[in-house]
């Protein structure tokens, strides 16, 4: 729990890179190598259902965001994060909406729910571009699953949608759809 803790605040603090050592290095300046095995452990070994995660935040973030208005929107994005890097999963050179234009990133596809005050994500998938998802050596050293397969961001979107409906989340009001870019 001390070591999830200790990333989630890395990832929160202040800081152009998001890696491992950077973070190490502004939480524990004078334990950085302690820090660096810390959190290498979570991101690299430890087992974590990020379902599970997301659950444990809605639960009281849903009913929170509801008391002001009920839900209106399902919105579906696509975020892209820069990397400097090729050897985080899913890196390519593709668009970069935080950049507006093509280079080296991550990019995820999310679900979220949301009324006029507030959103939050109810699912959430990285992108595995084509050339990641048919190179069986970097997907093995990257700890890929082999039962992760391409998937297009679209394909990948309408799977969060169907599951949410299952799931039941509120489907907001009728007031049209909007799209924004």
């Amino acid at each position: 729990m001390a070591a999830a803790q200790a990333y989630c605040t890395g990832l929160l603090l202040p800081g152009e890179r998001k890696s491992i050592e950077p973070m190490a290095a502004r939480l524990h300046p004078g334990r950085v190598q302690a820090a660096h095995q810390l959190l290498h452990h979570v991101v690299a070994q430890a087992e974590w259902d990020d379902a599970a995660v997301l659950a444990a935040v809605r639960a009281p973030v849903l009913p929170a965001i509801a008391r002001p208005g009920p839900v209106l929107y399902w919105i579906v994005d696509d975020t892209s994060f820069p990397k400097q890097g090729t050897h985080s999963v899913g890196v390519a050179r593709q668009y970069c909406g935080q950049l507006g234009k093509q280079d080296n990133c991550q990019v995820a596809v999310s679900l979220s729910v949301a009324n006029d005050h507030a959103s939050l994500p109810i699912a959430y998938r990285l992108f595995l571009p084509e050339a990641w998802a048919e190179d069986p050596a970097r997907r093995a050293k990257a700890g890929v699953p082999e039962e992760v397969s391409f998937e297009t961001k679209t394909a990948i979107a309408l799977g969060q949608i169907r599951q949410a409906r299952k799931q039941a989340y509120p489907r907001g009001g009728a007031r049209g759809c909007r799209v924004w870019q």
